[in-house]
């Protein structure tokens, strides 16, 4: 396949992935669909460092944006600056590598240790009364190894929070997602970085 060809592909599915990522890690910030919680201070602390906005998001979306442009302007010509224009998209598309490596960390590390909920920590052996905090997490550092994986494979344990309602799903859902698309970006980011350097390296095949 021609240079311009996969630019051509790869820049657009890059736009997309990295619009739904900036998505998914929105609504991870209203959980159930409301402000509230957000508002309170009430949201999972890996939500609000945003590594689907700034990792999975910005740095895509430049990288995409660039990728794209290049590769329809120099449709059909031989000669539109495209070794420069390679080398610029190889060196962005390396940069979203890193975001959406960064995201895809970060988002398995948001969805190991669950959500931030209102939960009753006396039933569970965790404390006293009901507070706000990662029930899971710290039934995974009392019991090493069993509290993520009833958490991840249990539903059932999902009903420890009670507040907001189905943040649980809400979490699960969101940070899975986060992380089926940060791991294509860094496919397609990878499948670019070697795209351009063979355009540093050969220009576009295109109209030769």
């Amino acid at each position: 396949m021609c240079v311009g060809k996969c630019s051509r592909i790869v820049g657009p599915c890059l736009l997309v992935l990295g619009t739904l990522s900036v998505a998914a890690n929105v609504l991870l910030l209203f959980p159930g669909g409301t402000a509230k919680y957000l508002l309170e201070g009430h949201v999972s602390r890996h939500a609000k460092v945003v590594p689907g906005v700034w990792g999975g998001g910005v740095t895509v979306l430049l990288a995409a944006t660039h990728i794209t442009a290049v590769g329809w302007r120099c449709s059909g010509c031989s000669d539109c600056g495209t070794r420069r224009n390679a080398f610029i998209s190889a060196v962005l598309s390396k940069l979203a590598l890193l975001g959406a490596a960064a995201c895809f960390v970060l988002s398995g590390v948001g969805l190991t240790n669950g959500p931030l909920c209102f939960y009753n920590a006396s039933d569970h052996g965790q404390g006293h009364g009901t507070l706000w905090g990662y029930p899971f997490l710290d039934a995974s550092g009392q019991e090493p190894d069993t509290g993520a994986e009833n958490y991840l494979h249990d539903p059932r344990t999902w009903s420890i929070c009670l507040e907001p309602v189905g943040v649980v799903a809400w979490n699960v859902v969101l940070f899975s997602l986060l992380l089926l698309i940060s791991a294509a970006e860094m496919v397609l980011a990878s499948l670019q970085i070697l795209n351009g350097c063979l355009g540093c390296l050969c220009g576009f095949c295109e109209g030769k």
